[in-house]
């Protein structure tokens, strides 16, 4: 639902209340992106559970904001997303709004955060058969609800709200209906005040992913990212390439080096382009090496491979010691020409005329991202491995197909 529409009231606040009253010793985990705000929510529902203790049948038996507990046997813990929780297990854990802003969500590096504490540490908090209520609103296409349903969507209930109904609205609104149409809270003429303010300031990036839950990349001057297509499994074909842009940087600390990216793709019989898989990946220059080795041997002795070749001996030399390790492999190396935004140029034409696809994967968002970002994003590592991958298959004509019925008469 979009911000301002008591999401947080209705689930972190009167719902785990009515949950502890449900049974005993039940457990819950409140979560939130800091600390404070988790414990905010815990202070409200205690303060529910202590005004209507006799209708909930229990009252508070220890009281401590960060960890208190029911007469019944029920807890309740608080933390913020990142922060401590091992040693409490839970029957149903509550993440309210694990994004604090757009600085954070565009941060890659938050978002995987973000991620490596739902996965291994709240999810192992949980008991057998226990449940995860995740309330947001959405930011990023790879914010935490982003990345959940493109890696476990079918085990996930979702309800969106937004405040401009669609198709297939779950309150039964007509498509362009807005979610409130009376004025005695003042939040339905709110909405539309807001919605003609992004309108003007050129915003509607935000206005899509906050209160219509349809968060999409901020489309850059070269790629019209959202005319790339999305494929549920890789077309027939075996005109396949995996290029690769390199780097020989570890991450230490706060630095953030390159990424090694290999943009792996193909074009198809009728003419159009599927990237069918990336990897990238930071390390050293054996990391690199293991990197590259171990890829070809996934990709098969079918699918060419594209290196850069770096400027100088040095360059011609890596060159030569990968080829030596790829062995029985096609591989195809020359040195970059023209800058990066002139080698991206033949594939972004293809992009922006809908001609290319991509395999629905998880690394479908750092590459949407990357490609929307383009020119003045940070990164652009899978960028050049793309722009090489389509040099190797999309600058020489498509394979020609014949019809066998022609070759019958002749």
């Amino acid at each position: 639902m979009p911000p301002g529409s008591a999401k947080s009231t209705y689930a972190s606040v009167l719902f785990p209340a009515w949950l502890l009253a449900q049974a005993p010793n039940l457990s819950v985990i409140g979560a939130s992106h800091t600390a404070d705000l988790a414990e905010a929510f815990s202070r409200r529902t205690m303060g529910m559970v202590r005004e209507h203790a006799e209708m909930l049948g229990m009252d508070l038996a220890k009281e401590s904001v960060a960890n208190w507990e029911t007469t019944n046997g029920g807890a309740y813990k608080s933390a913020g997303v990142g922060g401590p929780i091992t040693g409490r297990r839970a029957d149903c854990a509550i993440i309210d709004d694990p994004v604090k802003s757009r600085e954070d969500a565009d941060s890659e590096r938050y978002r995987e955060r973000a991620w490596a504490w739902f996965s291994a540490d709240l999810r192992t908090r949980l008991k057998p058969g226990g449940r995860i209520v995740l309330i947001m609103t959405r930011w990023h296409e790879d914010d935490l609800g982003g990345r959940i349903l493109l890696q476990q969507g079918d085990r996930w209930r979702v309800l969106k709200l937004p405040a401009i109904a669609g198709d297939d609205d779950p309150l039964g609104r007509a498509p362009g209906d807005w979610l409130w149409g009376d004025d005695d809270y003042g939040y339905a003429s709110e909405l539309r005040r807001v919605y003609d303010e992004y309108q003007a300031n050129g915003a509607m990036r935000d206005w899509g992913a906050l209160f219509q839950q349809d968060p999409r990349p901020a489309d850059g001057g070269v790629f019209k990212t959202h005319l790339i297509s999305v494929l549920d499994a890789a077309p027939a074909g075996n005109n396949v390439v995996r290029a690769w842009d390199l780097a020989a940087t570890e991450q230490t600390g706060t630095r953030d080096p390159d990424w090694t990216a290999g943009v792996k793709m193909m074009r198809t019989q009728e003419g159009g382009f599927v990237v069918l898989d990336v990897v990238r990946f930071r390390g050293g220059p054996d990391d690199v090496e293991r990197g590259i080795v171990n890829t070809a041997a996934l990709d098969g002795h079918h699918c060419r491979i594209g290196i850069a070749q770096d400027p100088g001996q040095a360059g011609k030399q890596q060159v030569l010691y990968l080829t030596r390790k790829l062995s029985g492999y096609r591989v195809e190396s020359s040195p970059e020409t023209g800058d990066k935004s002139t080698r991206a140029a033949p594939v972004a034409s293809q992009v922006n005329v809908g001609n290319v696809s991509m395999v629905k994967a998880s690394w479908n968002a750092p590459f949407i991202n990357e490609l929307a970002a383009f020119p003045s994003g940070n990164k652009d590592d899978q960028i050049d491995a793309l722009s090489r991958a389509f040099s190797m298959v999309g600058l020489r004509p498509p394979p020609i197909r014949i019809d066998p019925e022609f070759l019958r008469r002749v």
